[in-house]
């Protein structure tokens, strides 16, 4: 069991933020292939090195913090939908959880300084972006 007396701090900082056309979250789409739109990663000045090794056409998740989401929520129909059973918000993508990390997997575009330009993504305009990994498609020579 673990001592919850001893709580443990994370301090997590946004390296930028989403640019998109998309503003209402009841108009995001679920998830990227149900119509997302492209977006421009918007990097925090300094963090443009950080970007050196990537190229238009690779694949890249990135994090996100999904700053408007409900983390008081602990159970949710999948995908909304009300004629599917309640399940614990572990068991679902639900952007709506305790700590709501966002995981968008999504093509590289365009690089432009800081501004990263991508395919599409189904997050909200202002989202703050934590991180930005290559996928695992192919395993790299390490």
């Amino acid at each position: 069991m673990i001592d919850t007396a001893a709580s443990t701090s994370i301090v997590v900082n946004p390296i930028g933020w989403v640019r998109s056309g998309l503003t209402m979250l009841d108009a995001a789409p679920r998830q990227p292939d149900e119509g997302a739109p492209p977006a421009t990663l918007e990097l925090l000045t300094g963090f443009e090195e950080l970007l050196d090794g990537l190229a238009v056409g690779d694949r890249v998740v990135v994090v996100t913090w999904l700053h408007r989401a409900d983390r008081s929520a602990r159970t949710t129909h999948p995908r909304g939908d009300v004629t599917r059973p309640v399940a614990g918000v572990f068991a679902t993508r639900s952007p709506d959880r305790p700590n709501p990390i966002g995981l968008h997997t999504t093509t590289i575009e365009r690089i432009d300084g800081a501004r990263v330009q991508v395919n599409c993504l189904e997050a909200v305009d202002g989202t703050p972006i934590l991180d930005l990994k290559p996928t695992l498609d192919e395993v790299p020579a390490r």
